[in-house]
């Protein structure tokens, strides 16, 4: 079995998961979802991006985004979504939320479970890409295995 780490900090889309799912073939794939709170993601960064992508309201709006405990509720339901979408299509699917540290703990979660490869799947994030400080590129030096950066979809 082909075991994945997938991080995300959006509950997965249909068509997120119908293209994890499908990436390798008829493979059995075993994922493990690693979800972090939005609140407790970079505040300004989030609002760089949002100006970034023309949307000017979510970006004014980005300081009444839940932090710290408040944000664990929405990930929750996230992950749980997310955790169901994948297992309707057959796969194995385990998941956990994670807090400002996510790198820390996907080396963690790489090293236990022998994961295959790492699947980065988020929006764009414009200013930490270009500083390379995004999970993908920090991830690609820290895991010991191939990490495959999607962006995510929206319904």
């Amino acid at each position: 079995m082909f075991t994945s780490v997938l991080m995300i900090e959006q509950p997965l889309t249909t068509v997120d998961v119908d293209f994890v799912t499908t990436l390798h073939g008829d493979d059995q794939v075993s994922f493990v979802v690693l979800m972090q709170p939005r609140g407790d993601q970079d505040r300004l960064l989030r609002a760089i991006d949002d100006v970034a992508l023309g949307e000017l309201p979510e970006a004014v709006h980005e300081g009444e985004e839940p932090e710290g405990d408040a944000a664990r509720g929405p990930a929750a339901q996230a992950l749980a979504h997310s955790l169901n979408a994948l297992r309707g299509k057959g796969a194995n699917a385990t998941g956990h939320i994670v807090g400002r540290h996510p790198l820390d703990k996907l080396k963690a979660v790489v090293e236990e479970t022998g994961a295959d490869e790492v699947i980065v799947l988020t929006a764009p994030h414009f200013v930490e890409e270009f500083f390379h400080r995004d999970w993908a590129s920090r991830a690609r030096h820290k895991v010991g295995v191939p990490v495959l950066k999607l962006f995510a979809h929206n319904e």
